[in-house]
């Protein structure tokens, strides 16, 4: 067996534990699964967090007594040796896997989370959990989730109206994003080479500062029915045109001082690809995206992004972005705002 494979079988194997043990036995099952010197980072307001009981005591009970019953429900599932660990000269020489899961997690909304007052209804958590895997254990994690998304379930939305659409982003069209056993490496390596040109696509209009470019330079690399899931305050959209509309520009033409940071993990298995930064972007709002009002302070954008290939082409694309954090930094903390008005 396959280092990526046993890499796989440690992950889901600490996913089937956690999800079945009692609120008690949360922190025991992540110090089984987990290294001594483990890291865990989260979004706002969780961050990072380093030995399994802060993680538990931070994230996963609260989350845990919030919505019970809890399940998980996974629409990918990949793994691959990280692209960015040999272009670095301080690494070692040994492969990084990382896996990725992405899905939601849904249950009975029944007690307060985050200050976000219960439903009493059933609602759904967008997130994308990465794992990195050494020796048998995982040593580092990456949890983002749609926080935003909850307010929203819950009545609470904290922006202005959202320029794509939102609802309970579907997993792949497919129907073939659990790659639980290893894929044709060839396919992987071809589905890698696609994001990178992406990427560098995307760098090179931060370079020159075209916040309008031609839906010709986005079709080098998706597909023209290509579908965005974006996080809930930019909403979903469909098509490059749409996509363009309603999410491109209005984070081009309202950002400036753009400048892409790199990624901690990226890799690709089969027709899949992803990665995740801390923090991918920094940017200054002027005005305009998610419609807020523009100021002087530079922000920083922790993104995840998760794609399917289709052919010689990106085809989907699910996103996470920790707006939170980037409003935060940017002086508005939206759950303290929520909390202050829900106060008698």
């Amino acid at each position: 067996m396959s280092q990526i494979q046993d890499a796989k079988n440690v992950v889901l194997r600490f996913q089937e534990a956690l999800d079945s043990c009692s609120i008690d036995e949360l922190t025991n099952v992540l110090e089984q699964h987990t290294a001594e010197q483990y890291l865990w980072r989260g979004m706002h307001p969780f961050y990072e967090q380093h030995s399994a009981k802060a993680t538990t005591d931070v994230f996963w009970l609260p989350l845990r007594e919030a919505f019970a019953p809890l399940q998980r429900r996974t629409d990918v599932f990949l793994a691959g040796n990280n692209a960015l660990h040999d272009k670095d000269p301080g690494e070692n020489n040994e492969d990084q896997i990382w896996v990725c899961s992405m899905g939601h997690f849904f249950g009975l909304f029944d007690k307060p989370w985050l200050g976000v007052p219960p439903t009493g209804k059933m609602v759904f958590l967008r997130y994308a959990e990465f794992n990195c895997v050494q020796d048998g254990k995982i040593v580092e994690s990456a949890f983002f989730c749609d926080v935003i998304s909850i307010m929203q379930q819950a009545g609470q939305y904290p922006l202005p109206p959202q320029t794509g659409a939102f609802f309970m982003h579907p997993g792949p069209r497919t129907h073939d994003g659990l790659l639980f056993t290893e894929k044709d490496p060839a396919e992987g390596i071809k589905t890698l080479a696609v994001l990178e040109e992406m990427v560098a696509d995307l760098h090179m209009l931060n370079e020159t500062g075209n916040d309008n470019c031609p839906p010709e330079l986005l079709a080098r690399t998706w597909n023209d029915d290509m579908i965005w899931y974006g996080p809930a305050g930019i909403g979903a959209t469909y098509t490059i045109p749409r996509y363009q509309k309603q999410h491109q520009y209005p984070f081009r033409e309202n950002l400036k001082d753009k400048v892409f940071n790199g990624h901690i993990a990226r890799f690709a298995e089969g027709n899949y690809a992803c990665f995740f930064g801390w923090a991918n972007l920094s940017n200054t709002a002027t005005g305009g995206f998610l419609g807020m009002t523009g100021n002087d302070t530079k922000a920083e954008m922790r993104v995840v992004d998760v794609y399917r290939r289709e052919g010689d082409k990106l085809a989907e694309n699910w996103v996470f972005i920790d707006l939170l954090h980037y409003l935060s930094m940017q002086g508005l903390d939206v759950l303290e705002r929520m909390r202050k008005s829900l106060l008698p």
